[in-house]
C-alpha cells in the first residue's frame, strides 16, 4: 500500500526508546460530497470510522469488523486501497515510550441504511456516534478544533490530512469548485 504520510508528534525529539506497534484499518465511504465519519464529543472532532486490528487479523477483515461496530455499516463491498498513514507519537503507559501507528485506509461502498452500532464502553463514554457530513464541513470543523480547543486528541491532524487528501484525489471537481468560490 502506498505511503501517504509519515508523521512524528512534535513532543518526540527522536525515535529512541521502546516502540509499541499498532495497526489500524480506516474506511472512506463517500456519497457525493458527504462522507461517513465518527463524531467524538470528548475531542470535538470527526474521524474516519475504523480502529485497531486484532493480533493476526487481516486488514480488510478488521476494516469490515470496525465499520460494522462503529457505524452499523451493512454490505461492505468494493473495497480498494487508498493509502497508509504512519505516525509516531508519545505512549503514556510505562511499558513503552513511543507508539508507532499504521493506519491502512480503504475506500469502500456500503448500503445506504446503517444498522445498530456495537460501541465499546469507552467509545460510548467519549460520545462517539456515526454521522454523514459534508467533507468540507468536516475539514473546517476539525481545523477550528485544532486552532481553538484544549481538548483535541492526537489523531485530529491525521484525520484532517486524510480528509484533504480524499478531496484532492477522490473529489477533484468539488475541490476545484470550492477553490474557485474562495478566490
Amino acid at each position: 500500500m502506498r505511503l501517504l504520510q509519515s508523521s512524528v508528534h512534535p513532543e518526540l525529539t527522536n525515535l529512541d526508546g521502546t516502540l509499541f506497534h499498532r495497526k489500524a484499518a480506516r474506511g472512506i465511504i463517500l456519497k457525493g460530497e458527504e462522507i461517513l465519519m465518527v463524531y467524538t464529543a470528548r475531542y470535538h472532532d470527526y474521524t474516519l470510522p475504523g480502529g485497531g486490528l486484532d493480533d493476526g487479523e487481516d486488514a480488510v477483515e478488521g476494516l469490515i469488523r470496525e465499520l460494522q461496530e462503529e457505524t452499523g455499516a451493512r454490505n461492505i463491498r468494493d473495497i480498494r486501497e487508498f493509502g497508509l498513514y504512519e505516525e509516531y507519537r508519545p505512549w503514556y503507559k510505562p511499558d513503552f515510550d513511543i507508539m508507532h501507528m499504521e493506519s491502512y485506509c480503504y475506500v469502500c461502498t456500503i448500503d445506504d441504511e446503517l444498522g445498530e452500532t456495537r460501541l465499546e464502553d469507552y467509545e460510548v463514554s467519549n460520545g462517539m456516534k456515526p454521522v454523514w457530513i459534508n467533507i468540507f464541513d468536516a475539514i473546517a470543523h476539525n481545523e477550528h478544533t485544532m486552532a481553538n480547543s484544549e481538548k483535541k486528541g492526537m489523531s485530529i491532524e491525521r484525520e484532517t490530512f486524510l480528509l484533504k487528501r480524499i478531496v484532492e484525489e477522490l473529489l477533484p471537481e468539488a475541490s476545484e469548485t470550492v477553490l474557485q468560490a474562495a478566490s
